[in-house]
């Protein structure tokens, strides 16, 4: 399970284990991880983590937020980064050996034309797949040969996982699409809110991230727990509605 070493001038204050999929930082007592100094805002930052990844995300903090001192808005945390909060620091370490590359980490949002693909044709049906022939050999009766050795079937591929995308169900880019092709695309507005999708071997999950309200899934809320999108699933974020479903 991946932590948080919180630090101020080289002394270790405490550790904190990311238990929770969405924990908050900042100087009021109601957040995750509490800092009380007056250069922390309220609610200062937060840091997500759906399985074994962790981002960090500045919540329009007033002072800003350093990773390995640099500004961030959003970060893909990898082991051994130190989030800076004024004099503190947070040092990200993550127990599990294998991290996700920073290059399949990207910031996506619905409301940019740009980033969605427009409505597509109507599809042509698939080709169909060849048949595959497999030869055995013959035998001959009355003779004294053994029968040939019959040829071992080559092992079927492993159908390709299904890619998923959404596509918008009103507003004025009702029709596109945004296939999601990266291991976290973040949805919704900064600031009203904002939701991450994470595309996983089994699966794709959708988790809240900002906001005083939370997604819409079905026409049900979420919690704070991430949940399974399955085919055809109507998402409500920031007042857009779009559908996810899978493609081939």
């Amino acid at each position: 399970m991946a932590k948080l070493i919180l630090s101020m001038d080289g002394l270790v204050l405490k550790e904190i284990l990311l238990t929770k999929e969405r924990m908050s930082i900042g100087r009021k007592a109601n957040n995750d991880i509490q800092i009380d100094n007056l250069a922390i805002s309220g609610e200062h930052a937060a840091v997500v983590t759906i399985l074994n990844d962790s981002f960090l995300e500045d919540l329009n903090s007033t002072n800003g937020t350093l990773v390995n001192g640099q500004p961030a808005k959003k970060h893909f945390l990898k082991n051994g980064d130190v989030i800076e909060l004024g004099k503190y620091k947070l040092k990200y370490v993550a127990e599990q050996a294998q991290q996700v590359d920073t290059a399949d980490f990207e910031k996506t949002m619905i409301l940019r034309p740009n980033t969605l693909k427009p409505a597509p044709a109507a599809a042509e049906p698939a080709a169909a797949a060849p048949d595959v022939i497999t030869a055995f050999g013959n035998t001959q009766a009355g003779t004294a040969m053994p029968p040939a050795a019959t040829p071992v079937p080559p092992a079927p591929q492993a159908a390709s996982p299904a890619i998923g995308a959404v596509q918008i169900l009103n507003g004025a880019n009702t029709g596109r699409e945004l296939e999601l092709t990266k291991t976290l695309t973040t949805l919704g507005k900064p600031g009203v809110q904002v939701a991450v999708i994470a595309k996983r071997p089994h699966g794709y999950f959708i988790t809240h991230v900002e906001g005083a309200k939370f997604p819409v899934v079905n026409g049900q809320a979420l919690d704070a727990q991430a949940r399974q999108l399955v085919d055809h699933d109507v998402i409500e974020i920031a007042g857009i509605k779009m559908e996810f479903f899978l493609k081939g």
